[in-house]
């Protein structure tokens, strides 16, 4: 999705505490966390209070106006089941939570708890922020404590990288799975329930199907017929995301998948604009700049790409950075038969791009160039990056079964990096043959701008690692250049040449399915640079949010 698609931060050894640059060895980031651990109450108390103003609070609103009697009815219901969503991932992230704010009495610290969903702050490495906290479990408590990735890799246990159970160790040191539905079976049978009573309120016949039989995944992990109903759906006006999804949490695998909700109300005229592009994914794949081997693969047709309005954010795609758009089911097999939904978060986009993105590019992008970049690019960007997740290759071409599956925990971070620079392929196709309007210089200024505000997301994010590959890799190949007074200027012609050499790059490393290689490279390339860090210091001492927060339920929206 992630991805689909996220500042002062601990990256390639160097961190920013109360102002101040520093920087490590950062070949191991445990370590890196636990030397630049602040010390003192009060040196951690500055650190919060510096880290919560890089969040900008928005109000998640719609227009209500078009809603029937029943869709107003169904909204409410909705938002109590994606509650339950966010009570579970705090369950997964940090079970703790209700003892360790017993102890906290500032409530900028209980604030910070709060948006980091934990006491590590998720834009910065995932540094510890509350005093007596160690660094963050890889393992988060989807596998015992002390578990080494070796001990459960030669157990016997059958659900070994299960996507909805969780690995526990009995007094014995016997390892076993359990399933989601039966770990949190309370919980979930109350989403089932809430999700039941929206379908009967429905009037819509797909979405009446798939509340039904999500309401029934969730109390069985069979999400299979409702991810298949969930794409069927045409003509809902209302949906809602919710369950198991993306496994960003799991550090150690990348296999289970965490709990997480958006509720969305459909823009029907930009979704009837974007109808068109995912037909056109086949002829795409086909001109892809990468060897015919890694792009045999025919991505699936039978999807929608469409604009929303999100009204509710809960659980993991709440934690730090936003996600503004989603690429959904995550389901290989699922993709190649019917494709994907392409979901675009149009309000949760533009207030990123209005309180974020302008205010980087004035001051970090060329004062000349400054006139290219605007919110239509910006969508198709992102809207794109969304689409490119269907490109490409999803098993390896060396027998090593899906790229998911080979490279485990560095798939997603590099997934991010390919649907970054396919998407930016695709709009450059499709401006070349007559299918997008607009000008590439904005298209690519936009971009540029994008980099250098998802950067800031740190090395805890896959978009952060993702974007910090393509910072390095496009300025190795001159598509860019950073003048004296520390902004960029694009090189339009040298830009696309980079575009489609990273193209290549990162497909083969995916379709060769070498998890060695791929390690190397983010340690190569997934580095930020003290001239950059210095750059990005001056958008936080410029008081420019890294990313936001939300006010949003129930009574901003004005429904019952």
């Amino acid at each position: 999705m992630k991805k689909r698609n996220k500042i002062t931060l601990l990256v390639a050894g160097c961190s920013i505490v109360a102002g101040a640059l520093s920087c490590t060895n950062s070949q191991n980031n445990n370590s890196n966390q636990t030397q630049n651990k602040v010390g003192s109450t009060d040196s951690l108390q500055r650190y919060v209070d510096e880290r919560l103003a890089i969040y900008e609070k928005v109000k998640l609103t719609s227009n209500l106006n078009d809603l029937t009697a029943s869709e107003r009815k169904i909204l409410p219901l909705l938002i109590q089941a994606a509650k339950i969503m966010d009570d579970l991932f705090w369950k997964q992230a940090y079970p703790q939570r209700d003892s360790l704010l017993a102890t906290i009495k500032d409530e900028k610290t209980r604030a910070f708890v709060d948006i980091n969903y934990g006491p590590w702050d998720r834009l910065n490495g995932d540094k510890p922020f509350v005093a007596g906290i160690g660094p963050k479990p890889d393992a988060a408590t989807f596998y015992p404590v002390g578990m080494t990735k070796d001990e459960l890799e030669k157990s016997t246990v059958k659900d070994k990288y299960g996507l909805y159970s969780v690995i526990k160790k009995d007094s014995t040191g016997k390892l076993s799975s359990v399933p989601y539905h039966i770990l949190y079976a309370a919980e979930l049978q109350k989403a089932s329930n809430l999700l039941k009573q929206a379908a009967l309120l429905a009037e819509d016949a797909g979405l009446k199907k798939y509340l039904n039989l999500r309401a029934d995944a969730l109390v069985t992990d069979n999400y299979g017929p409702s991810d298949y109903a969930w794409l069927d759906m045409k003509t809902n006006t209302l949906d809602i995301i919710i369950g198991p999804i993306e496994n960003y949490e799991d550090k150690l695998f990348n296999a289970r998948a965490s709990f997480e909700s958006y509720v969305l109300i459909k823009d029907k005229v930009w979704s009837k604009r974007l109808a068109k592009y995912v037909s056109m994914l086949p002829q795409l794949q086909q001109g892809l700049p990468v060897e015919a081997r890694y792009k045999q693969e025919k991505p699936g047709t039978d999807s929608e790409l469409n604009a929303y309005d999100v009204v509710y954010y809960a659980g993991d795609c709440n934690a730090g950075s936003k996600t503004i758009a989603v690429n959904l089911p995550n389901d290989e097999i699922i993709q190649q038969k019917k494709g994907t939904r392409r979901s675009q978060l149009k309000n949760a986009m533009k207030a990123k791009f209005d309180k974020i993105l302008m205010p980087i590019a004035k001051e970090l992008i060329d004062k000349d160039q400054q006139q290219y970049i605007n919110f239509d690019a910006f969508f198709a960007n992102v809207m794109f990056h969304e689409v490119a997740h269907g490109l490409g290759i999803k098993k390896t071409v060396t027998g090593k079964g899906f790229v998911k599956e080979a490279l485990q925990e560095q798939y997603s971070w590099l997934e991010e990096g390919k649907a970054d620079v396919l998407g930016l392929y695709m709009v450059t196709g499709l401006l070349k043959k007559g299918e997008l309007e607009g000008d590439i210089k904005a298209f690519y200024t936009t971009y540029m701008a994008g980099i250098l505000r998802s950067v800031r997301f740190g090395a805890a994010s896959a978009h952060g690692k993702a974007n910090m590959q393509c910072f390095n890799f496009f300025k190795e190949n001159g598509a860019f250049i950073r003048n004296s007074n520390g902004t960029y200027k694009v090189d339009f012609s040298k830009f696309e040449t980079a575009m489609n050499k990273l193209s290549g790059v990162i497909l083969t490393l995916q379709g060769n399915g070498d998890k060695a290689a791929v390690e190397k490279t983010q340690k190569e390339m997934a580095v930020i640079s003290p001239e950059l860090q210095g750059d990005l210091d001056k958008l936080t001492q410029k008081g420019i949010p890294v990313d936001i927060v939300f006010e949003q339920g129930v009574d901003v929206l004005g429904v019952k």
